[in-house]
C-alpha cells in the first residue's frame, strides 16, 4: 500500500467515524480567527463557552478593538495565556480594520502578519473559510501521523515539514477536514498518554501498532 492509498484509507474510516470536522463554533470569519487563537493550549469546548461571552458582549470587530484590555483578559481568562491572548486579539481586530478593511485575509502572508497568527491557524482560515487545500499541523495531527506513518522519520515534531509531507499524499479536498478529524481522533482514541490501541479502527494501518505487537 502506498502513502497515498493509505491516507485515502485513513481518510475514509475517519470521516465514518466523525462526520462533523471542526468543533470551534463561529458566525463571522474573523470569531474563527479569533476562536483559532484562543484554542491554543485550551479545548475546543472551553473555547466555544468562553467565545460566546466574548462575543455578545464585544459583537463587532470595532468592539473587539476599542475594547478595554482587563476586561479582554477577564474574559479570555479561563483559555490560559490570557493576558497574551487578549493582546492577540485586540491589535488583530485594529490590524483587520487598519489594513484589510474589516476583512479577515486570503493569504498566507497577510494571515501571518497579524498578531499570534501562526501558520496552524493561518491553514485553517485558508481551509474553512476560503475552501483553500491545507493542512492544520498541530500537535495531533503531527502526532498522529508519525504514528501512522504518513510521515518520514526526518519529519520529526517539525510542523512545517508534516505540513509539506501530508500535502503529497492526502488528496486536496480531504487535508483540512482529515486535520480536524485527527483532533477529534487524538482526544478520543490515539491520546498522546494512553493510546487505546487495541480498539483503534485505525491500527491496521498504524506502522507503531505493527512494531509494538
Amino acid at each position: 500500500m502506498t502513502k497515498k492509498e493509505k491516507a485515502a484509507e485513513v481518510v475514509r474510516i475517519l470521516k465514518e467515524r466523525y462526520p462533523d470536522s471542526c468543533s470551534l463554533e463561529a458566525q463571522k470569519d474573523y470569531e474563527l480567527l479569533f476562536a483559532t487563537r484562543l484554542s491554543a493550549q485550551c479545548t475546543d469546548a472551553r473555547v466555544n463557552i468562553v467565545t460566546k461571552e466574548l462575543y455578545f458582549r464585544f459583537p463587532t470587530l470595532e468592539a473587539l478593538a476599542g475594547a478595554d484590555l482587563g476586561e479582554l483578559c477577564e474574559i479570555i481568562k479561563p483559555c490560559g495565556l490570557f493576558r497574551t491572548k487578549a493582546n492577540d486579539i485586540k491589535n488583530a481586530a485594529i490590524m483587520l480594520i487598519d489594513k484589510f478593511g474589516g476583512r479577515v485575509p486570503d493569504t498566507m502572508d497577510e494571515l501571518l502578519s497579524l498578531p499570534g497568527i501562526g501558520r496552524k491557524t493561518a491553514n485553517l482560515i485558508l481551509s474553512d473559510i476560503y475552501g483553500q487545500p491545507a493542512i492544520v499541523a498541530d500537535t495531533h495531527c503531527i502526532r498522529i501521523s508519525n504514528k501512522l506513518g504518513l510521515t518520514t522519520k526526518d519529519c520529526g515534531k517539525d510542523p512545517y515539514k508534516v505540513e509539506m509531507a501530508l500535502k503529497k499524499v492526502v488528496e486536496p479536498a480531504e487535508q483540512a477536514s482529515l486535520c480536524h478529524r485527527f483532533v477529534h481522533f487524538g482526544r478520543d482514541i490515539c491520546t498522546a498518554r494512553s493510546p487505546q490501541c487495541g480498539i483503534c479502527p485505525l491500527n491496521s494501518l498504524c506502522e507503531d501498532y505493527k512494531h509494538k505487537a
